[in-house]
């Protein structure tokens, strides 16, 4: 065998040598992963807006916020200035207002921290209806809703206030306010 033969190996490895060579020479700086501070969003969005379809097609419910932050450390996804519709089939939608929100890790609970607003517009077979109450758990699969706090229905012309509410949005639509109720009835 000659040398001449095998000159085809010579190149791959002069080029091998060079390159150790100009990064023992340049002083290559070693590029370190940085840990992530705890408690710190691994992935946020702004002008956010989820859909649910029921097993018909149907759209279920619909989620909107101004923004989305998701926290990896404990899987819990923030919510600002949120909106949350529950559709039924031939009625109005039950919207649901609040300025924050706290979802579960697992998505079954939403929790709405502040003021919180209710409302379900009226139509021809069912009146206006209002609720006013503060930090409401919603669970979406079921699309249910309690409070443990003050609470106040209005369905034009009449006032209901209680402590404590459970709302169902789905039919058939449940509300019961659970202690210190009083109202105000309009008489026709």
């Amino acid at each position: 065998m000659k040398l001449a033969d095998h000159k085809f190996l010579f190149y791959p490895a002069a080029i091998a040598v060079l390159s150790w060579l100009l990064v023992k020479l340049t002083g290559v700086i070693e590029i370190s992963r940085m840990e992530a501070p705890l408690h710190s969003p691994d992935y946020f969005s702004t002008g956010y807006t989820k859909w649910e379809m029921s097993d018909e097609g149907k759209l279920k419910s619909k989620v909107l916020a101004d923004e989305m932050m998701h926290y990896s450390d404990d899987g819990i996804t923030h919510l600002k200035n949120l909106a949350m519709y529950f559709y039924n089939d031939n009625a109005a939608p039950w919207v649901v207002k609040s300025e924050t929100g706290e979802l579960s890790a697992d998505g079954k609970d939403l929790f709405l921290n502040g003021q919180v607003a209710i409302n379900r517009a009226g139509d021809a077979d069912t009146r206006e209806l209002i609720i006013n109450t503060s930090n409401l758990k919603v669970k979406p699969e079921t699309s249910h809703a309690e409070t443990s706090e003050w609470a106040e229905l209005i369905s034009p012309p009449n006032r209901t206030v209680g402590t404590g509410m459970k709302l169902v949005f789905v039919e058939p639509i449940y509300v019961e306010l659970l202690s210190h109720v009083k109202g105000r009835y309009e008489k026709k």
